[in-house]
């Protein structure tokens, strides 16, 4: 295969997963930011690895662009420290437990949507009454997709290809909240 069939098929999927949306299910997602917003709570991003470091940009965009409080757990003391005292699949639920008050409303994406760490730390969230949005791909039956009050999924088994899509339904999510300041 060329270079140019690969990114030309790439692309293609690539643009199927962004256009696999409900848009109906983005326009719900501003919603629930909006509604935490506006009773004094805050958003909180976290994933793995490339969730991660997509977890981190949209919390700032969300801070410093749409004037929205949003934070992340990717400090890597509190990741490490409490992934050693309490086991990297209970770190996440111990950070909430930690940081999270009630009404605070959770993003939690894991492209595979088996991350235990992720889908621990989704089960923490409803047991204190949180929100949840989950992103997460490749089996629609995974088990992260079935703890959101809303779930973006992305049906693919590329990592790249899931984590572009959530990213891309991320910043839409943060650019519609700028614009339509709903």
């Amino acid at each position: 295969m060329s270079g140019e069939n690969f990114f030309h098929d790439y692309f293609g999927k690539v643009a199927e997963r962004f256009n696999d949306i409900d848009l109906e299910s983005l326009e719900q997602a501003s919603t629930m930011v909006r509604r935490a917003q506006g009773a004094g709570n805050k958003l909180i991003l976290v994933g793995n690895g490339g969730s991660a470091a997509m977890a981190s940009h949209v919390a700032v965009d969300l801070t410093k662009a749409a004037g929205i409080r949003a934070i992340n757990f990717n400090e890597a003391d509190l990741l490490t420290c409490f992934a050693n005292d309490y086991g990297y699949e209970h770190w996440v639920a111990k950070a909430l437990e930690f940081y999270a008050d009630p009404g605070d409303l959770a993003v939690l994406i894991s492209s595979s949507g088996a991350s235990q760490n992720i889908v621990n730390g989704a089960e923490q969230a409803r047991t204190m009454g949180l929100t949840v949005i989950s992103l997460s791909g490749f089996s629609p039956e995974n088990p992260l997709r079935q703890l959101g009050d809303l779930n973006l999924f992305a049906a693919s088994d590329s990592y790249n290809i899931v984590e572009m899509t959530h990213h891309v339904w991320l910043l839409a999510i943060v650019d519609y909240l700028i614009e339509t300041n709903v």
